[in-house]
């Protein structure tokens, strides 16, 4: 009892990080108004936002810790509860050719990134956290990635320009991606599986679904979810190759664990919600509350990032970012067709 009394956080041990976590919550809820009101996506905004209070977490400040905190811990537990939202039955409703297409569209975009970062000058952990970002679930899978790989002295800038690109194109594609679908004329059923296959962030698919139909709506949400469930699984295989094959390198730092603590907190909640064991009311305030908890964390990293570090990715990143998120769109309409 004594021992794991000792291991359980005090309020002494607590009270440094206060002011750097209620930072971060003002800059989210603050994002989150502007979200509401102006229609500007709520992560970009809090990314932004953050990036303009970098001064808070200069070494010495008393926020410092606690946005660190914030960074790391709390994006952790939104991963993780993102797993209340997927079960084996939402999956199954979509039929096997359309999700072997879009779990097909996931592992070929990781894989294009791993092999044009080579003629780009860039290095495989800024591939599988930009290939894993277009691939998966944008911004939430960039920081689920980030967690994992090893440290280096870019990894904070690397992951704020990628969420940042990410959520950008995202809300491009919002707008594009509809007519390319009435351009293709795509059905509703095709529509969702383009929109909800291609696109990056949750909320931005949800906007494109439903701005052709009710039905290509819940089709993209539903698509989209599949890919959301691939997050997982794919964090997993990162961190098995990362330690197994020791692609580390001299300035990286310490191993990642094998199965890192929030993937297994994903696939205990995706189980306990395939089998029935999660009410509804549970499942939809898991999925708030891990939209908060990332809202939250990425305007922690917003804040830990230097704007003038930013300028130094470099046009072939963006280029980069780009040309994933072509690939992925084309071979989406690709396989669309083929199936047809």
């Amino acid at each position: 009892m004594n021992i794991l009394a000792a291991r359980l956080p005090t309020i002494d041990s607590l009270r440094p990080l206060f002011p750097g976590f209620a930072v971060s919550c003002l800059v989210a809820a603050t994002a989150q108004f502007l979200s509401e009101h102006y229609g500007a996506p709520a992560m970009l905004m809090a990314l932004l936002l953050g990036l303009a209070l970098n001064f808070l977490a200069e070494e010495g400040t008393r926020s410092a810790a606690g946005i660190e905190f914030t960074a790391r811990t709390v994006l952790r537990l939104g991963v993780a509860l993102l797993g209340a939202r997927i079960s084996v039955e939402m999956l199954a409703g979509l039929g096997g050719p359309a999700i072997a297409l879009v779990i097909g569209g996931v592992i070929a975009t990781i894989l294009f990134a791993l092999v044009v970062t080579r003629f780009v000058g860039r290095s495989w952990r800024f591939a599988l956290l930009t290939g894993g970002s277009v691939a998966i679930c944008g911004a939430s899978a960039a920081m689920a990635i980030a967690a994992i790989l090893p440290k280096h002295e870019k990894s904070e800038r690397d992951l704020v320009f990628t969420v940042l690109s990410v959520t950008v194109l995202s809300t491009v594609a919002m707008v594009l991606y509809p007519m390319i679908a009435n351009l293709f004329q795509f059905d509703a059923r095709d529509s969702g599986i383009f929109l909800g296959g291609t696109i990056h962030d949750v909320a931005q698919v949800v906007g494109a679904g439903f701005s052709i139909s009710p039905e290509a709506g819940e089709a993209a949400t539903l698509v989209k979810l599949i890919r959301v469930s691939m997050l997982a699984p794919v964090v997993l295989c990162f961190s098995l190759v990362i330690r197994q094959i020791g692609l580390e390198g001299p300035a990286t730092g310490n191993r990642p664990p094998l199965l890192p603590g929030f993937v297994l907190g994903f696939l205990a909640l995706a189980t306990l919600n395939s089998i029935g064991l999660i009410p509804t009311i549970i499942a939809d305030f898991a999925g708030a509350l891990s939209r908060w908890a990332l809202l939250i964390a990425i305007a922690a990293v917003g804040i830990k990032t230097s704007l003038g570090r930013m300028v130094e990715v470099g046009p072939a990143a963006i280029v980069l970012l780009i040309a994933e998120t072509a690939f992925l769109g084309i071979f989406i309409i690709a396989g669309l067709r083929f199936l047809d």
